[in-house]
């Protein structure tokens, strides 16, 4: 892995930060399901943005871990990773992440180490310990109180080769391990040396950048060196969508934010539903509350903003790398979005990849 790169310059008070084209862009796909489709729509979905984010010269895929929620269909990120590393050839593929308090080390070390044998030299194990979303699906997955650290230096001697059980099969390649962090997960990467994935409040995008800025000054100074990662290493995650218009962007966020609304107010996380049935839809004054804090946390809008708002984030917090996990109930907007961010990070499309929809900005002013 690159060391951590920040953007091209630091800002001033007359100059803007700009976008750095070395830094790694990835998208974390979540196979958000949608209302009126089957749950095979959405992981059919997942494949094929995924081969789209290959042909647009995005870096990295990511999927994620989720049991028994109704709005997410990616419950098994192996199987999932398979399916798709059959469908590229060369962009990397990972995990964001596999919850491993659901499981036993041996296990998802062997999982990534079949993985690796479909596509070697691509393959990024990204590691977090969220609980299951409901008491039920938390007594179903059998959670108990674990030893995180324990579980991941296990993990990792199992790839590599020094733990008293030799992993079978072999991995093809290193099979590199990052951490879902936030507050204690950070100082468990440092201590073991792994590269984070950060995002939420940690961001500061909503609000007061100050105890994120300060979370990764401690986990950039307590960090030791390891064979996998010489240097701390951060990733930011949070969603990201680009439109023609401010008013077009805002539109793509609202079925995320609804949903995220209803989960917190309800207890249940939902399918997408279209933008016209999200701003029909009656909410309570805490839905409505929830939902701006949603989009208040994302970065939308024409790619004049969505570049400036970026390059700031990134230039602060000195990111590496840029994981968009955005959603939204229109897959061409989607896709079109997805088009407009990896061009806006200097990357050109293969011959096969289909154009934005996004027009460009206009430079001029700027």
């Amino acid at each position: 892995m690159p060391p951590n790169r920040r953007n091209s310059r630091r800002p001033h008070r007359a100059e803007a930060a700009v976008i750095d084209a070395a830094l790694r862009l990835s998208l974390l796909d979540r196979t958000r399901t949608r209302v009126g489709e089957p749950d095979a729509a959405a992981l059919g979905g997942t494949v094929a943005r995924a081969v789209r984010a290959e042909q647009l010269g995005f870096d990295r895929f990511w999927v994620a871990e989720h049991h028994g929620v109704p709005g997410v269909a990616g419950a098994a990120p192996a199987v999932l990773l398979a399916a798709i590393a059959a469908r590229t050839a060369t962009i990397r593929l990972g995990s964001a992440g596999v919850m491993l308090p659901h499981h036993q080390p041996l296990v998802v070390a062997e999982q990534f180490a079949t993985l690796s044998a479909f596509a070697p030299g691509r393959v990024d194990l990204g590691l977090g310990r969220s609980a299951g979303f409901t008491p039920a699906v938390r007594r179903a997955l059998r959670e108990t109180e674990r030893d995180f650290a324990a579980d991941l230096a296990e993990l990792r001697g199992f790839l590599a080769g020094t733990a008293e059980i030799t992993l079978h099969p072999q991995p093809t390649g290193p099979v590199p391990l990052h951490v879902l962090a936030t507050g204690r997960g950070l100082q468990v990467a440092a201590e073991l040396g792994l590269p984070v994935i950060v995002g939420g409040p940690l961001l500061g995008v909503a609000g007061d950048p100050g105890a994120g800025l300060q979370a990764l000054a401690d986990y950039r100074r307590r960090f030791r060196p390891s064979v996998q990662q010489p240097e701390p290493r951060i990733a930011i995650s949070l969603d990201v969508l680009v439109a023609d218009s401010a008013a077009e962007a805002a539109d793509l966020l609202l079925p995320e934010a609804w949903a995220m609304a209803q989960a917190r107010t309800t207890g249940t996380f939902p399918p997408l539903e279209p933008v016209a049935a999200v701003r029909a839809a009656a909410r309570t004054p805490r839905q409505q509350q929830y939902l701006e804090q949603t989009a208040a946390a994302a970065i939308a809008g024409t790619r004049a903003h969505v570049d400036g708002r970026l390059a700031e984030l990134l230039d602060r917090t000195g990111a590496a790398e840029l994981v968009a996990s955005s959603s939204t109930f229109d897959r061409a907007a989607l896709a079109a979005s997805d088009a407009a961010l990896a061009a806006m990070f200097g990357r050109a499309p293969s011959a096969g990849a289909a154009p934005s929809r996004v027009r460009e900005p206009n430079h001029s002013g700027r």
